[in-house]
């Protein structure tokens, strides 16, 4: 058992508002997400004391211990929980016996195959956390809040940002992870590709699963990269995976790839929206492609600065509409915008009709309450940019409380149709 350390100043987390709601009245709280992303960190904040699963010496006396948990008072950070994954089980068996608010905080960057780890059957709440938002980089205040477009109140929309397009291609490479993002660009870069090395050679491994061809898992992870932000089918991923090889890697060991990155949180894809009434006879039910964080997926492809302004792909070919930094910045900005709705206690999916007509980047979707968001790769907007927005409008009438594009220009307004205009930077929760 360690104490939690104070040593340097934490930033608040989006996550933050949300654990301290909960925690005084639940019992045990988890945060999930992949490695880095800074979940030891912010459980640490409410933590009288700490048992780091991922330290074999504690691991054996917590394996070794009938009752690990007993005589433990105020809360406890259950770091890593998925290196002795009874540590779970005891977590919900001491809910069961009556334990009070706030006992248990428990972490993870994975989960063993068979393990519930989005589920603590009414016992723990999870939460999941993932890298820095936009709002939480500070590359600017916030001047609309996503809470707000949800209430349905047409709020007004004003601000201005200095943020741009070099910024924000600078912030998909800088990745949202806090620990490497203080690194100087060649650094960050070496400690990037430590971390794609270390899920191909070690997550596996940890979870039980022997890759016998390390190289061909990397390469699918670089051709799911390439699929960022599209719906692409897993067989073109395979395909692009591997071109010209005439023995292909069987279609169930791919899904072990996906399946094993899944649970470590590494791919993050967006559920197709599904309209709770029947608005709709065709939508496309395939998930929108992303990684846990789109500076990854850049690495993964050899991407750099200079090459995503000048629209130049990078890595295995994969059908998109527009360039490779449109699609990395539309995976920010997602990456965002779900940050900022789970603290609204809302859920985020896209939408794309079967005939491909008509698609919406992210639907936003809280209680029957619908806010749609464009995303665009570029400083001015205007009529052809929102008429996907416009058609949805006519499906949902007033279940549509709000319509807005993502941009990355500098001022936020409203357009004379209702649609807010939002560079990403002063977008926040």
């Amino acid at each position: 058992m360690t104490a939690p350390s104070t040593a340097g100043t934490y930033v608040r987390r989006v996550i933050d508002e949300a654990i301290d709601r909960y925690i005084g009245s639940l019992p045990a709280i988890a945060l999930q997400g992949a490695k880095g992303v800074g979940k030891t960190a912010t459980a640490l904040q409410r933590a009288d004391q700490a048992l780091d699963l991922s330290v074999p010496a504690l691991r054996e006396t917590f394996r070794a211990s009938v009752e690990p948990l007993k005589g433990l008072a105020g809360t406890t950070l259950i770091d890593e929980w998925q290196r002795e994954p009874s540590s779970w089980d005891f977590v919900k068996r001491a809910v069961d016996a009556g334990a009070p608010a706030g006992s248990y905080v428990v972490a993870g960057s994975s989960a063993p195959p068979g393990a519930t780890v989005h589920s603590g059957a009414g016992r723990i709440l999870t939460l999941r956390m993932r890298p820095l938002s936009l709002a939480e980089r500070r590359l600017d205040t916030p001047a609309v809040s996503l809470a707000e477009l949800l209430d349905g109140t047409n709020p007004d929309v004003e601000g201005r940002t200095n943020s741009d397009l070099a910024d924000y291609t600078q912030e998909i490479l800088s990745t949202g992870l806090p620990g490497l993002r203080r690194f100087p660009a060649e650094i960050r870069r070496a400690q990037i590709d430590s971390y794609i090395d270390a899920t191909v050679n070690q997550e596996f491994a940890e979870q039980g699963i022997s890759v016998r061809r390390p190289a061909t898992l990397r390469a699918w992870m670089a051709a799911y990269a390439a699929a960022t932000a599209t719906t692409t089918t897993y067989t073109r991923i395979l395909e692009a995976a591997t071109p010209g090889l005439q023995e292909k890697p069987a279609r169930s060991t791919t899904t072990v790839y996906r399946d094993a990155l899944m649970r470590a949180f590494l791919l993050d894809p967006l559920d197709a929206w599904i309209p709770g009434m029947n608005h709709f006879t065709r939508l496309a039910q395939g998930p929108k492609h992303l990684l846990a964080d789109p500076g990854i997926a850049a690495r993964l492809l050899g991407a750099n600065q200079r090459s995503l302004l000048r629209g130049q792909t990078s890595g295995p070919e994969m059908p998109r509409d527009g360039s490779l930094l449109g699609a990395l910045f539309e995976h920010l900005v997602a990456m965002s915008v779900q940050t900022y709705a789970q603290a609204a206690q809302a859920r985020v999916s896209h939408l794309r009709t079967q005939d491909g007509r008509h698609e919406v980047d992210l639907i936003v979707e809280r209680d029957g309450a619908v806010v749609a968001l464009e995303v665009k790769l570029a400083t001015t907007i205007d009529d052809h940019d929102v008429r996907h927005l416009h058609w949805l409008r006519e499906q949902l009438g007033d279940d549509l409380v709000d319509a807005a594009v993502i941009s990355t220009g500098p001022v936020t307004y409203r357009r004379p149709d209702g649609i807010a205009v939002i560079p990403a930077a002063l977008l926040g929760p």
